[in-house]
C-alpha cells in the first residue's frame, strides 16, 4: 500500500510539474509573440493603432513578419469591408442632399477598388516565395499603396462646407480609420521585404 502511495505520489507531482512547465512555456510564447507585435509596430506610422489591432492576432503571427503583414492586410480588408456596407446603406437615406449621396457613391466605388486591391495583395502574400518573390512584392506593394490612395480620394469627396456635418465627420472618421489601418500594413509589407530580400 505504502509503494502503491509512492508511485501515486511521485506521479501526480511529475504531472503537475509537466503541467506548470507546459504552462510557463505557453504563457512564455504568448509574451514573445506579443512583443514581437508591438516592436514590428514601431515600423509604422500609426504604432498605437497597429498593436490594438494587431495584438488579438499575436498567437497566429507568433514571431512571422510575413504573417504579421499578412494579419494587417486581412485586418484592413475586414474594416474596409465593414465601412463600405455602412457607406452603402448611408448613401440610400432619404435625409442626404444629392451631393452628399453623390460622394458617397464615389466613395463606395473607390472602397470597392480598395477592397479588390487588398485581396490581390492577399491573395500574392500567400505565394510569395522563391523565383518570383520579388515580382509579388513589387505587385502587393503598389496594390496597398494603390488603395491608400483611393482611400484618400474617398475622403476629398466629402471636403466643402455644403456637406452635412455628421455624415461629414462620419465618413471621414471611418475612411481615416481604414487609411491608417493601410498604412501599417504597407510599412509591414515594407519592413518584411526589406529582411527578406
Amino acid at each position: 500500500m505504502a509503494e502503491s502511495f509512492s508511485f501515486n505520489h511521485h506521479f501526480v507531482t511529475s504531472l503537475l510539474v509537466t503541467i506548470i512547465i507546459t504552462m510557463l512555456k505557453s504563457v512564455n510564447t504568448t509574451t514573445t509573440n506579443t512583443e514581437f507585435v508591438k516592436s514590428s509596430c514601431t515600423f509604422t506610422t500609426y504604432p498605437r493603432l497597429c498593436v490594438h489591432s494587431l495584438s488579438t492576432q499575436s498567437s497566429l503571427i507568433q514571431t512571422s513578419p510575413k504573417l504579421m503583414a499578412h494579419a494587417a492586410l486581412n485586418i484592413t480588408l475586414a474594416s474596409a469591408k465593414t465601412t463600405s456596407a455602412m457607406m452603402v446603406r448611408l448613401s440610400s437615406s432619404s435625409r442626404l442632399k444629392p451631393r452628399e449621396v453623390s460622394a458617397m457613391r464615389d466613395c463606395v466605388e473607390e472602397l470597392g477598388d480598395t477592397l479588390e486591391e487588398l485581396r490581390k495583395s492577399i491573395g500574392e502574400m500567400g505565394q510569395l516565395s522563391g523565383s518570383n518573390y520579388e515580382v509579388y512584392m513589387s505587385d502587393i506593394q503598389t496594390w496597398v499603396s494603390a488603395a491608400l490612395t483611393d482611400e484618400n480620394t474617398c475622403t476629398e469627396g466629402f471636403e466643402g462646407d455644403d456637406m452635412n456635418g455628421k455624415v461629414k465627420v462620419l465618413v471621414r472618421g471611418r475612411i481615416l480609420v481604414i487609411a491608417h489601418l493601410t498604412s501599417n500594413a504597407l510599412a509591414l509589407i515594407n519592413h518584411f521585404a526589406s529582411i527578406h530580400g
